[in-house]
């Protein structure tokens, strides 16, 4: 007989280990599973590509909270199993170790799979996609002085890894099928200021080239791309990721681009949720709906999910936001801004401290601080308002009298 919980989640990350906390913050009393395929308990992924390439501390330092709290709080913890089948309806999953639980309620929260190059030799060996703390551990340990680095894809877990090879002495070249770099995320002009950047601390680029092949004996020894071939000690594969939903979908889930869920993170089945990079979701506040792939919505959809699971109404209705660190550029951005949208840049980018809006209507749709900090709440507010450009580029005007 399958062992019975209240709520069963589904995916150990920073989402799922925040929906087990905030169930129990809630005063959610019922019986919970958490069920993830990393044998690690839940930590912030974000610090793999940052405190762990750059500083290369442990994972374990980045853990959402100790081990012992679980137990404590009655959460019993399935680490390094994975769910092989979801059954709608009869409320049921099935593990891969052919147990069976059900539960009342489950809470999806698969997370992403890195999307890799279909090419001959790819299966050589140091070739990596970054996803979790074994990767992450597994690719900082190839870096070394003169190591050759070769980065597939400029996104931004792609120039990260390149800016901490490079911090490590590593001769380091990314691989573009277009430019500049995060093109699709900030536009052209700010893509090249970031492409500018890495060239600026020793990156090569080699840019509209696609990647033909790998060659090597046992590892890696050099990457064919229609540019030309590349030396490699190491390769990075970093050409964005795609929400895992075969679970979802096996169940009979709406999905379109992710699983679509209502503002309170609710699935078209009442008993299933989707939280994090997998939720197709319906923000009120933009009035549209959004799949984000970055933490902190996967933190604040779990709060919402724990919220409805207890008889709440909270809901999506926040700005999506994200941040980075590359060499000496700290940024943090808040919106929902698309490449084409106008740019707007207040102060001078050659400081290194400067301020961009995206505007589309003249409203502005997005924002982005570079090395000036405490202006978040300020940039927050002016998402959605009418300003003109000459007033937001205009640093004589406060930015909260925008």
């Amino acid at each position: 007989m399958a062992q019975q919980f209240g709520t069963v989640i589904i995916g150990a990350g920073i989402g799922g280990g925040t929906a087990a906390k905030a169930l129990r913050d809630g005063g959610y009393t019922s019986s919970i599973a958490l069920i993830g395929a990393d044998p690690a308990a839940p930590y912030y992924r974000p610090d793999l590509s940052k405190k762990v390439m750059l500083e290369g501390s442990d994972p374990g330092d980045s853990a959402l909270r100790g081990e012992d709290w679980y137990p404590a709080h009655d959460v019993t913890t399935l680490f390094g199993t994975t769910v092989t089948e979801l059954d709608a309806k009869q409320q049921n999953i099935t593990l891969d170790n052919g147990e069976s639980l059900a539960y009342g309620q489950a809470i999806l929260a698969t997370g992403s799979t890195p999307r890799a190059v279909d090419v001959d030799g790819a299966d050589l060996g140091n070739i990596h996609t970054l996803r979790d703390a074994g990767d992450a551990v597994s690719i900082r340990s190839q870096f070394g002085q003169g190591n050759k680095v070769v980065i597939i894809g400029g996104g931004w877990i792609g120039l990260e890894v390149a800016a901490a090879a490079k911090n490590a002495g590593c001769h380091v070249t990314v691989v573009l099928r277009s430019s500049p770099p995060l093109k699709s995320a900030l536009g052209t002009e700010i893509g090249q200021y970031f492409e500018e950047l890495h060239r600026a601390n020793g990156v090569e680029f080699v840019t509209d080239a696609d990647t033909t092949g790998f060659s090597g004996t046992k590892t890696v020894e050099s990457v064919q791309t229609s540019a030309g071939d590349l030396p490699a000690d190491l390769v990075v594969v970093g050409i964005g990721a795609d929400p895992t939903i075969g679970l979802a979908a096996s169940a009979g889930l709406d999905t379109e681009d992710g699983v679509v869920v209502d503002e309170h993170m609710r699935s078209s089945d009442p008993s299933i949720l989707a939280i994090g990079d997998i939720a197709a979701a319906q923000n009120t506040l933009l009035n549209q709906r959004l799949r984000v792939e970055h933490w902190d919505n996967a933190v604040r959809q779990a709060e919402v999910a724990a919220t409805t699971i207890t008889g709440g109404d909270s809901e999506y209705d926040w700005q999506p936001y994200f941040y980075t660190d590359q060499y000496d550029l700290g940024m943090e951005y808040v919106g929902h801004g698309a490449s084409g949208d106008d740019v707007v840049i207040r102060g001078d980018t050659s400081s290194g401290e400067f301020i961009v809006f995206w505007t589309r209507g003249g409203s502005v749709t997005a924002a982005m601080n570079v090395n000036i900090w405490d202006v978040g709440d300020e940039l927050r507010a002016l998402i959605g308002r009418s300003v003109s450009a000459a007033r937001l580029q205009d640093e004589s005007i406060e930015l909260a009298e925008l």
